[in-house]
């Protein structure tokens, strides 16, 4: 019997498609017995269970409830700091005397002051420090008491009215807990009451946009006793940039002066956030920072009767381990400076003054030396006040004008409202408003002048093969005031090092310590200052250096001003307050980012000026000081990085029109406006508005005409453009406020 043989044309098999990976019989066959080597148990390479994964979370989390409970334990209890409540009158029309009179009757008073005292519950074993702030105040010493708070109490009436400057400023900031009284209810009858409540919720849920303050009806006396249990067991919120960093509120100032124009400040409280030593710098809100001489214990003014109160020095500086209080680095103008040229060099820069031209027949080589001389690059003549601060001077247009008098045809109510009218402010304005439309409707656009050559007046910028990807030395052509300022190697590195390091030290002087302060070097100008209670805060490592600052803000709704870069805007950041010059950018993640000449009207954008650098994430505040002094919001954000190596470019966009078309060539007029121009900026890449690319093929004649080629036909309507940049900086103007 014969048996069948497959022929050429036999398909084979489809083999098992198991994947990429080896199946486990290969696996098997691959190893032949051999077993691998088990890891080493340790954190890492620790193979551990569903189960265990499960025990070590609990564990975990039963640890945060049990530290979360002491705290909340300790909080205003004996031997830590009483909890600081403020209370603030939703508007003008309540008063808060009544509710803090009531309060008084159901505890013991000690410290008692025109806008605070300290109070002691012996039902709920809590001790309270409460403050209120004066009528009339400042809007930032309601800002600066509100930051320290543990509870912040908002006492409302039937009108529910809120100052809404307060109250976006107080949620910019961030808030710690709250809690809300109603107050007027006392000669209402129960279903008038119940009626009241359900609307008071209603609004007051509309109107801030939180369902979990807790809101007290005070109609009857027990409701104080309510009120005061509440205070007393709430849910406590820090704020992030406070939570582990030293801070006062003053509960005694006084002021000894050691010589003409300074002298030393003693203030005196509990201290909160964290610990402290007389080697940190000490800052004040408005006038700065400080070193600290030493700290001293004082009298505690809630202790008990039998407790023994002796006087000891708790911390001395130290002149060598104590932080340097010099904001600025020490400038060496003779840095930059270039040594002596060769002999060389001399002969290079002597054979390039020999250049040849031809000149007219007879002409001496004195007037040749002129004659050349025209064709030199001068210095920049840069007439926009974005980078040279000087202002555009508008061109005479020859046009005669005739004074008249002119008579109002229409009456006015306010007859002595021209008194009050400034002509040239109200020209500035309208200058202003003039140009952001422009700018808002022309980005970047700029005519090519006729006066000056192309060469000269963009001699600072350059061309860029593609604003995301072309390289851009951050250290090229840095200004005089960055000698100033300094930089963090790693910003993020050395401020998660020296938060955690701050926790983790041990200072002498503890948190929740009855403790004054000594603070040295302190002007004259603090003893005219009035303020319910006087605010002071610890400082960090490099926190007193200068460097610049970049925030993300975002225009506040309500803000209509034109405002223009390097424009003077009061910023507050965190706990520090101070006036800068401002310039804005795209907030992008490039490296390189677009400069806005005025600040945008929506969509989150960066401000960056020069200013003292900040390690904890902190919100920021933008204000815009009036003549008067008031004080008007613009925006509101928090702060992005300390960076100086943030690339800002300002982009000037040349424009040109097609005169003739020829396929994927045109010829161009008004882009320049002579021959030399077109030569220097010939390696330059333009494109025209509907996303056509080309280059610059040859000048035609001697009045700025130019050949282009494109990559694609040109239509008759297109613009063509071409974008130059130059980096900008913010300027010098930091004073604090």
């Amino acid at each position: 019997m014969v048996s069948h043989k497959p022929g050429p044309l036999k398909q084979p098999k489809k083999t098992h498609k198991h994947g990429k990976h080896k199946s486990k019989g290969a696996l098997n066959l691959k190893n032949k017995g051999r077993v691998g080597v088990m890891k080493k148990g340790g954190i890492k390479g620790m193979v551990t269970s569903k189960l265990d994964r499960r025990n070590r979370d609990k564990q975990v989390r039963k640890a945060k409830l049990a530290q979360n409970s002491s705290d909340k334990r300790e909080l205003g209890g004996p031997g830590q700091a009483p909890i600081s409540v403020i209370v603030i009158p939703a508007n003008e029309a309540v008063s808060v005397s009544a509710i803090l009179e009531e309060i008084k009757g159901h505890g013991t008073v000690t410290g008692e002051k025109d806008n605070g005292f300290y109070f002691h519950s012996k039902k709920q074993s809590k001790r309270f420090h409460f403050l209120t702030p004066r009528i009339g105040c400042p809007l930032f010493e309601t800002i600066d008491l509100v930051k320290c708070a543990d509870l912040v109490v908002v006492v409302w009436d039937h009108t529910c009215e809120l100052d809404p400057l307060i109250k976006t400023c107080l949620y910019a900031q961030g808030l710690p807990s709250v809690q809300h009284v109603v107050v007027g209810g006392a000669k209402l009858t129960d279903q008038e009451r119940a009626q009241r409540r359900r609307i008071m919720g209603d609004t007051l849920e509309a109107l801030l946009g939180n369902k979990e303050d807790k809101v007290h009806y005070l109609d009857k006396a027990s409701d104080i006793d309510t009120m005061i249990w509440n205070m007393a067991n709430f849910k406590h919120h820090r704020l992030s940039f406070l939570r582990h960093r030293p801070y006062m509120v003053s509960s005694e100032v006084d002021f000894k002066q050691t010589s003409e124009d300074k002298g030393t400040l003693q203030v005196t409280g509990y201290l909160r956030g964290g610990e402290l030593d007389a080697n940190m710098l000490i800052h004040i809100p408005g006038l700065g920072h400080f070193p600290l001489d030493k700290i001293t214990t004082a009298a505690d003014p809630m202790r008990h009767k039998n407790d023994m109160f002796e006087d000891s020095i708790l911390s001395e500086r130290d002149l060598e381990q104590c932080q340097n209080p010099n904001m600025e680095c020490p400038v060496d103008e003779m840095d930059g400076e270039q040594t002596w040229p060769t002999e060389e060099e001399l002969m290079e820069a002597e054979n390039e003054k020999k250049s040849s031209r031809k000149v007219p027949k007879g002409t001496s080589s004195y007037q040749a030396v002129w004659m050349m001389s025209d064709d030199e690059d001068e210095d920049d003549e840069d007439d926009d006040a974005m980078s040279d601060g000087e202002g555009d001077e508008e061109e005479d247009s020859g046009e005669e004008f005739e004074e008249v008098e002119s008579e109002s045809v229409a009456g006015t109510t306010e007859p002595d409202y021209d008194l009050h009218f400034d002509e040239e402010t109200e020209l500035a304005e309208l200058k202003k408003f003039r140009e952001a439309n422009e700018h808002e409707a022309f980005p970047d656009e700029l005519d090519t002048p006729l006066d000056t050559p192309a060469r000269v007046r963009f001699q600072k910028y350059r061309g860029l093969k593609s604003f995301r990807t072309s390289p851009w030395d951050t250290k090229e052509n840095l200004p005089l005031d960055y000698a100033r300022i300094s930089q963090l190697e790693n910003f993020n590195n050395i401020r998660k090092f020296i938060v955690k390091s701050n926790v983790t030290k041990e200072r002498p002087v503890k948190k929740g310590a009855y403790i004054s302060l000594f603070i040295a070097d302190v002007p004259l100008t603090i003893v005219n200052s009035e303020c319910t209670a006087m605010t002071v805060f610890g400082l960090f490592p490099y926190e007193q250096k200068m460097s610049v600052q970049h925030s993300v803000v975002q225009r506040h709704a309500q803000c209509d001003l034109v405002i223009k870069g390097k424009e003077q805007i009061l910023a507050q950041v965190g706990f520090r307050r101070y006036l800068v010059r401002p310039i804005y950018s795209q907030h992008t993640k490039s490296n390189k980012h677009k400069l806005e000449r005025f600040m945008p009207k929506t969509g989150s954008f960066v401000a960056s000026y020069y200013a003292p650098i900040t390690l904890t994430p902190s919100p920021v505040i933008l204000f815009k000081v009036e003549e008067d002094g008031s004080v008007t919001l613009l925006s509101t954000g928090s702060t992005l990085s300390c960076d100086p190596d943030r690339v800002i470019c300002k982009r000037a966009v040349l424009s040109g029109h097609p005169l003739k078309i020829n396929k994927r060539t045109a010829t161009v007029r008004y882009l320049f406006h002579n021959r030399e121009d077109i030569a220097y900026f010939r390696p330059l890449e333009v494109r025209t508005k509907q996303g056509r690319r080309g280059h610059i093929k040859e000048a035609l004649g001697t009045h700025g005409h130019c050949k282009i080629g494109f990559d694609g036909p040109l239509h008759q309507n297109d613009t063509i453009i071409m974008c130059l940049y130059k980096r900008v900086f913010p300027n010098w103007d930091f004073m604090f406020q």
